[in-house]
């Protein structure tokens, strides 16, 4: 079931909106645009999640892990 959200505008952005009305679905623009909001405010806070769960974490890599394993796979190819 959908609920409805409204807002106030300017006067002047009301006239703009209504002048458009014809080729612009506005209730659909704004669900959309709040959706994507939406998105991003989820991704944001589930990478600060995971970013603080990283700094808490315990284990660490060894000393020149990365150089190896990067030696490693350029000697297989």
């Amino acid at each position: 079931m959908s609920e409805v959200v409204s807002f106030k505008v300017s006067r002047e952005i009301k006239e703009k909106m209504r002048k458009y009305r014809a080729t612009v679905n506005w209730s659909e623009e704004l669900r959309r645009f709040v959706e994507e909001k939406l998105r991003e405010l989820e991704a944001k806070e589930v990478l600060e999640e995971v970013l603080r769960e990283l700094e808490q974490a315990s284990w660490s890599v060894p000393k020149g892990f990365s150089a190896t394993s990067v030696r490693e796979d350029r000697d297989r190819g």
